[in-house]
Order: structure tokens, then C-alpha cells, then sequence
């Protein structure tokens, strides 16, 4: 009987450290479970963004990642500066307005450009001929595999006259580098090594 019951005993306290063990490991996935579900929630709070509507109501705003959203910026960035640079006027003023906000958007590669069109009597004609050049942007290709980022841009301009309207094919290349945004350059690029690669006349419509 003695025996008996020192192995019931025995069996006893064998099941009674099984439970505690049991019971501790539960314990410890469920703590570890909500410490993992309390930090995804964290993070989510962390992506909202409330703003004070002219201290009347809040809004709820959602961040995101800044590198998300750079590839769109350095296509803006490109489209900003050709637009800029290739938008003109029989207007003097108007000429050297748009080509000075896109010097902000480039570095000496793109003045270099501008002298050399300059030299050439190139805006001395669009001014005396009367003729408003605009810039259609077809295509950015940038490659963010590789920095400084590589890029393509395929656009056609139309230059309006008097007498016709003609179509002209425009590919230009450059480089992106990472720079300090400011209210001249709110996409914080500096385009680089600017070139032309094409640009021939496509067709003429007379007017």
C-alpha cells in the first residue's frame, strides 16, 4: 500500500509540473502574441497623420514612404524642366523667365545648351518670326537601378508660325542626382550631363 501510494504521489506531482509547464509556455506564446500585435498596431498609428482644419475639426492623413514616391517625382522633375526650357514665346521677358526657373532644375549642362541656341540666333528668331513653341511630353524612362539615376525623355514639340505648323521629334538624355528640395526645386533632383539625341521635323501643315 505504501508503495502504492508513493507512486500516486510520484505520478501526482509528474502531472502537476506537465501542467505547469504547459501552463508557462501558453503564457509566454499568448505575451508574445500581444506584444507583436500591440507593435503592429503602433506602426499603423504611426502612418496617421492628423491635421487641424483652421482649428475647427481634425483630419485623418496617411503617410508614406518618401522612396515610394520618387520614381513619379523624378519623371515631374524631367517633365518641370522641359517644359520650362522648351515652352516659348514671342516674348522676350517670357523667354528668359521660364529658362532662368529651369536653370534651378539642372546644372551648367543645361546653361551650355541654352548659349549655344542663344549664339545661334535661335531665340532672336522665335522672337522676330512671331513664333509660339510648345512641348508635348510622350514618354520618361528613368532607371532606378543604378544612381546617378539614367533617363530618357521622348517628347514633340509644335511650333506654331504665320504661314504653318510643323511637328518636330525631340529625345533628350540626362542624369538625376539626389538634391535639396526648395521652392525652385520641390522634387529635390538636379538633372545632369543634359543632351539632345534627336531632334528632326516630323511633318508641315500649312496654315
Amino acid at each position: 500500500m505504501e508503495f502504492k501510494s508513493l507512486n500516486n504521489i510520484e505520478s501526482g506531482f509528474r502531472k502537476i509540473r506537465l501542467f505547469g509547464i504547459i501552463f508557462i509556455l501558453m503564457s509566454t506564446v499568448i505575451v508574445a502574441y500581444s506584444l507583436w500585435k500591440s507593435y503592429q498596431f503602433a506602426e499603423k498609428q504611426r502612418e496617421k497623420i492628423y491635421v487641424l482644419d483652421e482649428g475647427k475639426s481634425l483630419m485623418l492623413a496617411l503617410s508614406q514612404d518618401l522612396s515610394q514616391n520618387r520614381p513619379v517625382e523624378a519623371r515631374e522633375h524631367v517633365k518641370r524642366f522641359h517644359e520650362l526650357f522648351y515652352t516659348l514665346s514671342p516674348d522676350k521677358s517670357a523667354i528668359e523667365s521660364n529658362i532662368q526657373r529651369s536653370f534651378f532644375l539642372a546644372d551648367k549642362s543645361a546653361f551650355i545648351h541654352y548659349k549655344n541656341l542663344a549664339e545661334n540666333g535661335y531665340y532672336n528668331r522665335i522672337i522676330s518670326g512671331n513664333i509660339i513653341q510648345n512641348i508635348d511630353i510622350d514618354s520618361i524612362a528613368c532607371n532606378f537601378e543604378s544612381y546617378p539615376y539614367n533617363v530618357l525623355t521622348y517628347a514633340r514639340q509644335t511650333i506654331i508660325r504665320e504661314s504653318n505648323i510643323t511637328e518636330r521629334s525631340l529625345i533628350t538624355k540626362c542624369r538625376l542626382l539626389n538634391s535639396v528640395r526648395s521652392d525652385n526645386n520641390p522634387h529635390g533632383f538636379t538633372i545632369e550631363a543634359f543632351e539632345i539625341i534627336e531632334n528632326k521635323d516630323l511633318q508641315v501643315f500649312k496654315r
